[in-house]
């Protein structure tokens, strides 16, 4: 029994790597690696590793066959793997080449999904590598079905489910999770998943694919990531019936159990992980959306995408086509066919925008801007029967009770679909859009694609082209293909929040930020059309190239952060000289490190 003991003890070997020096004050290295802190020089086991077995399956440092000779050697590997040693470009290449074999967007999703449970750092580096290509995979439109068929998927957890069994003991089950520093939660309740509805339980794909982002776009590390579903049940029929349901098996709960349960969700989070930590609220249903964010905003440093990303990325488009038509934001007429919490959300950021660029106050900025909802234009006649969210946008106007009425009477420079409507962009309200304007913005922004209010279909968009006679600027929620028109060829450009809300998590990171102020979305979506060139206009795109993602993100980081000690919410000092630098080497890198 002993000399077993001293056996094995002899054998144990600890994962060192190195851990670089660090930049800006220390926070360079803090954020930039998995593997290394200001405190720490080697990377601690949460347990003593006997036997190379057990590393080759520990998903944060597995390399595969990019183990070297000596790593072999020195982590008891020898026999484990394949004699051939391969390096991470050639596996790589290879598992790309095995991706693309796949018919099925879904398949691919899932490989991915594997390869991300089997080696992270080697995940993070396809994504990377292959953002333009790998994105529709990994979220829209391919993780609205991943939620959909996830009871099937289902294969290890990757994120913590709080249902109403924890309630009580919510700040208990966030000590189950073995990362201690979180940096970025983001958390759904199921209710409204993109534009597929209540998928509860399900709905953890969303905050997964969400932080896959955070770390590929943002650099934010995965250690410092942290999905949460809440399962306060489900009004879904379907899944209710369905056997292989992996939630809670009852009706939504609503009301003051509800607002319990997500108050003491949002407490136990800060309590756990400090005054910093972001919580990012996904895909709830639109009165508790807005509740939510108005109700925590001035005590957490909270953040919901659907809102506030939505509009500050919209914005950044809507900037960059103003400059390229070379007008004012101010010349615009905004009409909206979708009054919801995107909608809502990215009027209010435009009219403040506007308000600031006129001088002017937020009243006089909402005059410039009109909102259809599925009863016909927002009017002072309907005041008593609206939602608070929406009464700020009724004017005085008779009634329209349909979007085509709505544009021949408005006449709106700028047309923006947030409805979940597939195909409300008919060919009489694209023609009439382009009769009053000589360049028409259209921006059809509802996901996944069959939702799209211009099309789910190639065909269908390249008609909007047609009908505009190819003078439309036209920007679509979800991607679709190149357009010929006339010799020329369109590329329609994605208002995508991965755009935004990945440099806008670091930048709050990376200042210490305590509160979201909106001055820093208006930063973000300024720093994001700015990067908006010649040629990219030229191929009818106001947002720039995805393959240039990171370089985006650091720039907006950049800016959210100056805005966040301009403010005086910024906390972490010394404030960086350089805050591009700063941000740039904050970021985590999916290379494999060295270990001894």
């Amino acid at each position: 029994m002993e000399s077993t003991a001293k056996e094995v003890k002899g054998r144990e070997s600890e994962l060192h790597v190195d851990s670089g020096s660090s930049v800006n004050g220390g926070v360079g290295d803090f954020y930039g690696e998995d593997s290394a802190s200001v405190e720490h020089s080697v990377t601690p086991w949460t347990l003593s590793v006997a036997s190379g077995y057990t590393l080759l399956r520990d998903p944060r440092h597995n390399k595969g066959l990019a183990f070297s000779e000596k790593e072999r050697d020195i982590h008891y590997l020898r026999g484990l793997l394949p004699p051939v040693v391969v390096d991470q470009n050639l596996q790589e290449k290879k598992l790309m080449k095995n991706i693309r074999q796949y018919q099925f967007p879904l398949q691919k999703y899932m490989a991915l999904t594997e390869l991300q449970e089997r080696n992270e750092r080697l995940f993070y580096k396809l994504l990377i590598d292959n953002v333009e290509e790998l994105l529709p995979i990994v979220y829209t439109p391919t993780v609205g079905e991943a939620c959909q068929k996830y009871g099937s998927i289902f294969r290890r957890p990757q994120g913590l489910f709080i249902s109403l069994k924890e309630k009580g003991k919510i700040l208990e089950v966030l000590k189950n999770w073995p990362e201690k520093n979180i940096q970025v939660v983001v958390v759904t309740d199921g209710e409204r998943i993109l534009g597929l509805g209540d998928l509860g339980c399900q709905g953890m794909g969303i905050p997964v694919g969400k932080l896959s982002l955070y770390t590929a776009l943002g650099g934010v590390r995965p250690s410092a990531c942290l999905p949460v579903t809440i399962d306060v049940g489900t009004n879904n029929e379907k899944l209710l019936n369905d056997e292989f349901y992996i939630g809670l098996k009852q009706k939504r709960v609503t009301g003051k159990e509800y607002s319990d349960l997500l108050h003491e969700f949002l407490t136990a989070v800060k309590q756990n992980y400090g005054e910093k930590v972001l919580i990012q609220f996904e895909d709830f249903a639109n009165h508790n959306a807005f509740e939510l964010l108005a109700k925590y905003k001035k005590t957490h440093l909270v953040f919901n995408d659907d809102i506030q990303g939505t509009a500050s990325v919209v914005l950044a488009g809507i900037l960059a086509a103003v400059k390229s038509m070379g007008s004012s934001l101010a010349d615009h007429t905004f009409l909206f066919h979708g009054a919801g919490e995107a909608g809502t959300g990215i009027a209010e950021l435009i009219a403040l925008y506007m308000s600031k660029q006129m001088n002017a106050s937020m009243e006089e900025s909402h005059k410039k801007i009109w909102l259809v909802d599925s009863k016909g234009l927002i009017v002072n006649s309907r005041m008593d029967s609206l939602q608070q969210f929406k009464k700020p946008w009724a004017h005085e106007h008779e009634p329209l009770n349909n979007l085509f009425d709505a544009i021949k009477t408005i006449k709106p420079t700028v047309l923006i679909g947030s409805s979940g409507v597939g195909r409300s962009f008919t060919r009489e309200v694209i023609e009439a859009m382009s009769s009053i304007n000589e360049r028409p913005l259209i921006m059809a922004l509802s996901n996944p694609t069959p939702q799209s209010e211009c099309t789910a279909e190639e065909a269908y968009l390249s008609e909007a082209y047609t009908w505009s006679q190819g003078r439309a600027i036209f920007t679509s929620g979800s991607p679709f293909a190149p357009v010929e028109y006339g010799g020329n060829v369109f590329i329609p450009a994605q208002a995508n929040n991965a755009y935004i809300f990945s440099g806008f998590g670091l930048g709050l990171v990376i200042s210490g930020a305590i509160r979201v102020h909106d001055d820093m979305l208006l930063a973000a979506s300024e720093a994001l059309a700015g990067q908006v060139k010649e040629e990219d206009y030229k191929k009818g795109k106001i947002y720039p190239p995805f393959s240039v993602i990171r370089e985006i993100s650091a720039r907006i980081a950049a800016n959210v952060a100056n805005k966040a000690y301009e403010l005086g919410l910024g906390t972490r000092l010394p404030r960086p000289r350089d805050m591009v630098k700063c941000a740039e080497s904050s970021m985590y890198s999916p290379t494999y490190r060295p270990y001894r």
